[in-house]
């Protein structure tokens, strides 16, 4: 195996271990709240909705971290291990309090990992070739493997076992973090420049709209889907099939995602990806029994699977060329963080008044509202480029 063989190798591997860490804790995590914590739907709120805030603040600080270091490697390397020790004290925590306080700090460190593996990873595919979905779908599969494994052992066991695991793997993963692209493209990020510019943009604005509308349920599905599942009669393990079909089935349609787009367009595949998004969260709204939520899982890889790579390539085309970085960290930053804690709050909130059903009812509007703008927006483009060619 040559050395280029390696890196691919090794960036593979450590977004399947960062991913299946992520997907053994985050997907069950509300669950131990609710069954073995005793925590309220508005406290389950909180504590799954301040990560993405903490994240959305510390992150630039890893970013300039690296640009001063220009250790990427490193810095990666330190969150893993910091994240897998800040996680596993989930263990002991018993105050409400104290989990606020780890979800939180678990934030710090896993914000660090996916920008700055992203970045080595695009960095070194556009240097070197290669195809940056054929390397993130490794995540997914990891993500899905992951959930499966850690439902069934949280069935047969206990469900602390999601934080022996989430250590455990995120450790392995910081082994393979040292063996990440050497080279670092320093990208400057300009936020109040760069805003400046970007407002300006036709269409900007909107996609970030559509961006909190669609990808902030998608987000927060991940902390409230197993409840879902518990609500309507399922297991642990049951959670854990679901979540193998619903991110197994992201892989195919993440490789298939750059044909599609040449073939019918960006904002037609971001529309495609909205509206199935939406109308499974409806579905889900409906209280349908488990074998129907399983089956309807595979959506999840249409609506994912299509809409990450689509809106990345769709906010790197819509940015000039000099704020392509800061266009990129403030679409991250509506949708990871502002869109994820919008609704993961809100889902904690509308449990204590209603009920689960009721979070997804919410998410199936507001996404298929984004759907619509979506469909306007390509109207839109296609009215002006009438206008340009006549």
């Amino acid at each position: 195996m040559d050395s280029q063989q390696q890196t691919f190798f090794n960036m593979k591997a450590f977004y399947f271990f960062a991913y299946f860490a992520f997907g053994g804790l985050f997907p069950l995590l509300s669950v131990y709240l609710q069954s073995e914590a005793g925590l309220s739907g508005s406290q389950i709120g909180v504590i799954t909705s301040i990560g993405p805030i903490v994240m959305l603040l510390t992150q630039p600080v890893w970013g300039m971290l690296s640009d001063y270091t220009k250790r990427p490697r490193m810095l990666l390397t330190a969150a893993c291990i910091g994240a897998g020790a800040v996680g596993f004290t989930y263990l002991f925590a018993e105050e409400y309090i104290v989990f606020v306080t780890i979800a939180a700090g678990l934030a710090v460190f896993q914000s660090a990992v996916i920008p700055l593996s992203d970045s080595m990873a695009m960095n070194y595919v556009y240097r070197h070739g290669g195809d940056y979905g054929n390397i993130r779908m490794w995540g997914a599969v990891g993500f899905a493997v992951s959930v499966w494994l850690m439902g069934n052992l949280s069935d047969w066991f206990a469900q602390s076992v999601i934080f022996y695991g989430f250590a455990a793997v995120l450790f392995i993963s910081a082994f393979f973090s040292w063996g990440m692209p050497k080279e670092q493209v320093t990208t400057k990020v300009d936020l109040k420049g760069g805003m400046k510019r970007l407002v300006k943009v036709p269409g900007f604005m909107l996609f970030l709209l559509v961006t909190f509308l669609v990808f902030g349920p998608i987000m927060a599905n991940n902390f409230y889907f197993g409840l879902l599942i518990q609500f309507t009669g399922g297991s642990l393990a049951g959670v854990g099939f679901a979540f193998l079909l619903a991110a197994g089935s992201e892989v195919p349609f993440m490789r298939w995602a750059g044909n599609w787009i040449r073939k019918r367009g960006i904002l037609v595949i971001l529309f495609a990806a909205a509206f199935a998004s939406g109308i499974r969260w409806l579905f889900y709204a409906t209280g349908p029994e488990p074998g129907f939520i399983y089956v309807t899982t595979i959506i999840q890889g249409f609506s994912i699977g299509l809409f990450v790579p689509a809106a990345l390539q769709y906010v790197t085309e819509l940015a000039p060329k000099e704020v392509k970085a800061t266009a990129v960290a403030i679409y991250s930053a509506v949708g990871n963080g502002l869109g994820a804690w919008f609704f993961s709050i809100s889902a904690g909130l509308i449990m204590d008044w209603y009920n689960i059903l009721s979070v997804y009812l919410f998410y199936g509007v507001l996404s298929l509202a984004g759907a619509l703008l979506t469909l306007w927006m390509i109207k839109q483009n296609s009215s002006d480029n009438i206008q340009a060619a006549s």
